[in-house]
């Protein structure tokens, strides 16, 4: 049997109460693995890509991705668009998290190549149970092994 190493999650989320709450519930939800939070979509991309990313914290994979679409600098979709359209990290698993359900933003999404669309409950407790479930789901999927350098 093959060990495994756990993801990295990639939290991409401007809005601070957001992000405390995302990290909050998919920790009541058993998720254990590291959760860095970035807060613009040009932090996230200059961090996978190597641009301007963290001095001291190499990213390493396999990572899983968290985006909201509604960032400052670029938004999720470039980011998305930028991470599926790379052959280093295409492979990485991105989970669309935002406040939209326009069908048409759920679409591009999903064309661009995300892997899950989630939908930010605007109601706290449906908001809390959406991640905690979220959170269930994460702690059973096989991500890709490492290959290279990330």
């Amino acid at each position: 049997m093959k060990e495994t190493t756990p993801a990295t999650i990639l939290l991409v989320e401007d809005d601070p109460g957001h992000a405390r709450l995302i990290e909050k519930n998919l920790r009541r939800a058993g998720v254990s693995n590291s959760i860095r939070h970035l807060d613009s979509g040009q932090k996230a991309v200059d961090a996978l890509f190597g641009q301007q990313g963290e001095v001291g914290q190499p990213w390493t994979r396999p990572l899983l991705v968290l985006l909201d679409l509604n960032l400052p600098d670029l938004d999720g979709f470039q980011v998305l668009q930028r991470i599926k359209a790379t052959e280093r990290t295409r492979t990485i698993p991105v989970v669309i998290l935002t406040t939209t359900d326009n069908p048409q933003e759920v679409a591009r999404c999903y064309e661009l190549g995300c892997n899950i669309f989630v939908t930010k409950p605007v109601d706290y407790a449906r908001f809390c149970e959406a991640i905690r479930s979220l959170g269930l789901f994460l702690s059973v999927i096989n991500l890709p092994p490492k290959s290279g350098p990330a």
